[in-house]
């Protein structure tokens, strides 16, 4: 198949005077060239074709694709996510993971959280902190934590997200407002254990490939999977494939968010245990990270067995098995059609 590659590079919004925290969620070219070349060596033909800017130009021109492997993070809002699905979906193009609507939905993690809680799935009590004036409403026991309602990569987390008065989390809730202008998640603090689920396929079709159990060493600035820790991983951060009944019992919960929140083709979710020992949903990432070394979801997969290139495969194969390869034959049938009358 023809699959182009859409992606945002970290190296170019660095060259654009983004900070190295601002640009944290963009990909490497290291990863861009792992998926590159995981595909070539599965026979697809691969057009490198950047973020939304070069996908619309080119779009324009006239160019489709069979499929788009879609990594993009996007700029803006809380649905910079589903910019490039929702382009593609717009001109009849199918493209590997979750839709638009579960994009938007999961990169706020105070709206994720409420679809979740009414679903019956545990997750910590929460407010959602839009204005300094919205603390008088909070009556959460501490210690509570707070970070970002809408970042990734643990960005807005440091060793001060755990907060245990009333004015710490006004001076972390100021600073947090101000940096990232946007409002603060604020939960009753999950003291158990945290796992990170990785699963590959969708709806009924959805499997765990893998539970990361995240082990913070001493080292590190605190006991929670903060920025730093995150950055410096290896020498931080103990991973080890979970196989006892608390990682099975994670398992099971994430697979019942990943379903009740639609996720497609490949995903993580985020789990952690109260005090009484029953797994929360914490969030989901259904854009995952896909470093070769670095990004949790190849590193369990390495883990359990599975290589980067098989596990690429699989994810392609589940949009495959998703969309049919009949309708992916019509989509670009439609889209060769529609893009020659217009030019």
């Amino acid at each position: 198949m023809k699959i182009g590659l859409t992606y945002d590079l970290v190296d170019d919004y660095i060259a654009r005077g983004m900070s190295e925290v601002e640009a944290a969620e963009f990909d490497s070219p290291e990863t861009v060239d792992a998926i590159s070349e995981a595909l070539e060596n599965v026979g697809h033909h691969v057009v490198r074709i950047g973020s939304l800017e070069p996908l619309t130009r080119r779009l324009a021109l006239g160019e489709s694709f069979d499929l788009v492997f879609n990594i993009a993070e996007g700029l803006e809002g809380y649905g910079r996510e589903a910019q490039v699905p929702a382009v593609l979906e717009g001109v009849g193009i199918a493209c590997t993971f979750s839709d638009p609507l579960t994009l938007c939905l999961c990169l706020h993690k105070g709206m994720t959280k409420r679809i979740v809680r009414d679903c019956g799935i545990p997750t910590a009590d929460f407010i959602v902190i839009e204005r300094m004036e919205d603390l008088d409403g909070v009556n959460l026991p501490f210690p509570v934590f707070a970070k970002p309602v809408a970042e990734g990569t643990s960005k807005g987390v440091t060793s001060m997200s755990r907060i245990t008065d009333m004015h710490q989390l006004k001076t972390v809730c100021m600073d947090l407002l101000e940096t990232f202008s946007q409002p603060v998640l604020v939960e009753t603090y999950l003291p158990g254990r945290e796992y990170t689920v990785g699963i590959v396929g969708t709806g009924e079709a959805a499997r765990v490939i893998g539970v990361l159990d995240v082990a913070i060493k001493a080292e590190a600035d605190g006991i929670d999977y903060t920025f730093e820790t995150k950055k410096y991983c290896e020498e931080l951060v103990t991973y080890r494939l979970g196989t006892d009944e608390p990682a099975r019992q994670a398992a099971d919960t994430a697979l019942a968010a990943w379903k009740v929140l639609g996720g497609r083709d490949a995903g993580r979710i985020d789990i952690r245990f109260d005090a009484a020992g029953i797994p929360n949903f914490i969030e989901a990432n259904p854009l995952p990270g896909l470093h070769p070394i670095h990004s949790d979801l190849p590193i369990m997969a390495t883990l359990a067995g599975v290589g980067y290139t098989d596990l690429i495969e699989q994810i392609v194969n589940s949009a495959i098995f998703r969309i049919g390869s009949s309708r992916i034959a019509m989509l670009v049938s439609i889209a060769d059609r529609r893009y020659s009358s217009a030019f």
